[in-house]
């Protein structure tokens, strides 16, 4: 006995699942909210801001209540104990549209559906409107206004939905009586439902656009911050591939500058010269990484304080007023070479630029250069006036990212950065980097005497 197996669904079956599949998500975006419960404004600095959600429904509660009792008593004629059940019902759950729209809704839907049977059970009477009367109307738009500016689009659709089908039941029920109120309800819901989805997912764009905007900037930050460690990365190199070479230098030529030397020292020598050409290469490999992008430029000498004074020449060139002071000591270590070249490095580094930034933002201003030395550290004192030319600057607004190499730099040698504006309008940098302790020069080595 074979079977056969089941044929390919029909567009019918399809039609239908579809049909159900929409229906279980419009039935659960109306049974579960898509925000936490929280009120609008709940986040903003000011306390009147975030009070102010509960004062507007507190005043729509207080003057729906007794208008809707009023109506009820006066114009269908409704006893004053129902009248105010009812309104109760229809208006009071307004408190809830704060931080419960959808709660809200669900009572006073289900308020106004009885509010309209309980009507339907009265006599006509002149000049009112069924099923929903006005009080109730209104107060129904505040509903939807609240659910459009924090629901999803399927949640606003299905409460569109269910009062649209509301009211064609109760049309249905009672056609003499229905007089075009519930169709103005359906009209001027989808008006209402459609301008706060139209504010809340503008909210929402302008929310992204805020994140999406910090999230750039600190990227931005954390790239500038990166590139700058790599560029003193392969400046670093430089100096200690200097010092590494005369180590070498040094240990492979010791055992023919010095005579009598042991068996033991001179494998000493050997091995020390030994290690310092493996750590170059150590040096030469991670470099060849940095460098990656192939440029040359990195591969010229690096500067140093001998150098600030075309630095600042440049710069006069360039039209800032620009004068450097380099103490007379100062010169003298550079000349002796008691300055390491990684803090000479980032002396330049913070000179070149702080200059770079008088120029862009403080055109004109008069700048001072001084660089000290004392109490073990080496002082770098970059000072700007205001800017003197007229119009405004080359950058209105600076990202601070040369702020952060600079910090990046001073942090690596161990010294500390400050910089701030002055009274005056002007700029003020200032950088203490250490210096190694002076120590007494080497009687220099020389051969023994037979």
């Amino acid at each position: 006995m074979t079977t056969s197996s089941p044929g390919p669904p029909t567009p019918a079956d399809g039609l239908l699942s579809a049909a159900r599949r929409n229906l279980r998500e419009l039935a659960q975006s109306l049974s579960h909210p898509s925000h936490p419960p929280t009120p609008p404004l709940a986040g903003s600095p000011r306390l009147w801001l975030r009070l102010l959600p509960y004062a507007v429904v507190l005043a729509l509660t207080a003057v729906f209540v007794p208008v809707t009792i009023e109506v009820l008593t006066g114009d269908y004629e409704v006893s004053g104990g129902i009248a105010g059940a009812l309104a109760v019902g229809q208006a009071a759950p307004l408190l809830m549209l704060a931080h419960r729209p959808l709660q809200a809704w669900w009572i006073v839907f289900a308020a106004d559906l009885l509010g309209a049977l309980v009507l339907l059970g009265r006599p006509e009477q002149p000049g009112t409107i069924w099923p929903w009367t006005s009080p109730a109307i209104v107060g129904y738009l505040f509903v939807l206004l609240a659910l459009g500016l924090r629901e999803s689009r399927r949640t606003v659709i299905g409460v569109w939905l269910a009062t649209g089908a509301a009211g064609l039941l109760l049309h249905l029920i009672a056609p003499a009586r229905s007089d075009g109120g519930a169709l103005l309800l359906l009209v001027l819901g989808a008006v209402v439902l459609v301008i706060g989805a139209a504010v809340r997912e503008r909210s929402e764009a302008q929310r992204r656009l805020v994140e999406q905007e910090t999230i750039s900037e600190a990227e931005r930050a954390q790239r500038t911050l990166l590139e700058e460690r790599t560029r003193i990365a392969r400046e670093l190199h430089d100096v200690v591939a200097h010092h590494m070479s005369v180590i070498t230098v040094q240990a492979d030529s010791a055992p023919y500058r010095i005579s009598g030397l042991s068996e033991e020292a001179r494998a000493e020598f050997t091995s020390i010269a030994a290690a310092a050409r493996e750590s170059l290469a150590e040096m030469r490999r991670l470099l060849s990484v940095l460098r990656s992008d192939g440029s040359r430029g990195e591969l010229a000498p690096q500067p140093g304080l001998g150098r600030l004074q075309q630095l600042v020449e440049a710069t006069v060139r360039a039209g800032l007023p620009a004068e450097l002071s380099l103490a007379a000591d100062v010169r003298g270590a550079v000349e002796r070479g008691d300055v390491p070249q990684a803090v000479e490095l980032s002396a330049y580094r913070i000179v070149q630029e702080s200059l770079a930034n008088v120029v862009r933002h403080a055109p004109g201003a008069r700048t001072r250069v001084s660089v000290t030395a004392g109490d073990g550290h080496l002082t770098v004192l970059v000072v700007n006036d205001a800017a003197r030319k007229p119009g405004s600057p080359l950058e209105a607004s600076g990202t601070g990212h040369g702020l952060v190499g600079m910090r990046e730099r001073v942090r690596l040698t161990g010294g500390t950065l400050d910089t701030g504006p002055l009274p005056d309008g002007g700029f003020r940098v200032a950088a203490r980097l250490p210096l190694p302790p002076s120590e007494p020069p080497l009687a220099s080595l020389s051969p023994e005497e037979p």
